[in-house]
């Protein structure tokens, strides 16, 4: 018997916004009802793609423009679909993902200044027409957010180290994003404590999808 497709589930918010930590949460309830899931980010997921993660969340600021950024992303995620994303919805795996489009959108098309037309046109390219059956978009004040990435510390802060006025800048795209898509975004306070974020997303999820 054929699997039914399964779920692309989309994570999506500002620097420190919880969204690795409520993936494994959501992933552990979907499990323990059965569905089989797998846990991937943006950019990254794959063995080529996690490589050019690191050209991307490390070094200062100016090491790319918003131009470059855009093309190092959609290269990765062209790879992260065809090898992990696309294989797994054909096996009925559901899939929960740390970043996608909508992240471009933000960063590179809003906040970077390159505009939606541009981020559409590479995004077509890289995801062959794939969108997310669900976006949870973890909202923040980002300095808030971003007092809590600096408290994780690793390599990875290249984006953090950009101007608050940045980060308000994707924060607004992402409230934009969710505002002009509501059939398939959810907007959840990621201010709260996790537990209640977690439950607000499950909640969400069976609401939207019908399982969690």
């Amino acid at each position: 018997m054929t699997p039914s497709r399964g779920r692309l589930i989309t994570f999506e918010g500002g620097e420190g916004a919880g969204k690795s930590t409520q993936i494994a949460r959501l992933a552990a309830g979907l499990r323990a009802s059965g569905l089989s899931v797998v846990e991937t980010r943006e950019p990254g997921g794959t063995a080529g793609a996690e490589e050019i993660r690191r050209l991307l969340v490390t070094g200062d600021a100016g090491r790319w423009d918003a131009a470059t950024e855009l093309l190092l992303i959609c290269a990765a995620r062209r790879d992260h679909v065809r090898r992990l994303i696309a294989p797994a919805l054909a096996a009925g795996t559901w899939v929960l993902c740390d970043r996608f489009a909508d992240s471009t959108l933000a960063y590179q098309g809003i906040a970077g200044g390159l505009g939606a037309a541009a981020i559409a046109s590479a995004n077509a390219v890289a995801t062959d027409g794939l969108a997310p059956d669900l976006t949870l978009v973890l909202d923040i004040d980002p300095l808030a957010g971003l007092a809590r990435a600096h408290q994780g510390g690793g390599e990875e802060t290249r984006f953090e180290t950009f101007d608050t006025g940045f980060h308000a800048a994707v924060r607004q795209a992402f409230l934009d994003i969710a505002q002009a898509e509501p059939q398939r975004c959810v907007v959840v306070d990621a201010a709260q404590p996790a537990d209640v974020v977690a439950a607000v997303i499950a909640a969400s999820v069976r609401h939207h999808l019908g399982s969690a």
